[in-house]
């Protein structure tokens, strides 16, 4: 894939200034994980997700142009609203699994919690670690009132990640989205839904 000159990581005082912003967002650690503030070089792991046939059910215009603008985005939500994206990096050697989000996009009509994860990293568990952690984080620390995921109906994968993490569908909401999506309801924790 050709990198576009934007992906170029910031050099000198801009680096710096970066860097400090990336400092502000929270680390989440699990046994095996660490949620961080992504960065820039993080983009082509965010690419390698979203662009292609992977990204068909999370880009409605699966290029790496369209996954610049939602990285980019995601990453804005917290200087915005004090909660986006984290890079799910492995502790033991800091290999990028893939990222998971506390969101509010355009047409949300809750706070999500979204997950991706890199093919090399599937089948392992890293993405409900990492989706509890960001939860929870969600729930207790920033006290949000909801948090639903919106999955595509053919994403076989995230349905069933987000039955394991205890989230059941809101056929109502889905039914006033008008929109060909199914929205999971996520618990907070001590509660059943």
């Amino acid at each position: 894939m050709t990198a576009y000159p934007c992906e170029t990581p910031a050099i000198g005082p801009a680096a710096t200034l970066a860097a400090q912003f990336q400092s502000l967002v929270p680390v989440l650690e699990t046994r095996r994980l660490r949620l961080r503030a992504p960065h820039i070089g993080d983009f082509e792991h965010y690419a390698e997700i979203t662009v292609g046939a992977r990204g068909k059910h999370i880009l409605e215009d699966p290029t790496r142009e369209a996954a610049w603008y939602d990285f980019t985005q995601m990453v804005a939500g917290w200087t915005l609203r004090g909660h986006g994206l984290w890079t799910v990096e492995l502790r033991s050697g800091g290999t990028v699994a893939g990222f998971v989000l506390l969101g509010f996009e355009p047409g949300d009509p809750e706070p999500e919690l979204g997950f991706m994860m890199r093919a090399s990293a599937e089948g392992r568990g890293y993405a409900r670690e990492a989706a509890l952690a960001a939860r929870d984080y969600g729930y207790a620390v920033l006290e949000l009132p909801s948090l639903v995921s919106t999955i595509a109906p053919a994403n076989t994968r995230s349905r069933l990640l987000a039955e394991r993490l205890g989230a059941a569908r809101d056929p109502q909401l889905e039914a006033a989205l008008q929109d060909d999506i199914l929205v999971y309801r996520h618990p907070a924790p001590g509660t059943e839904i």
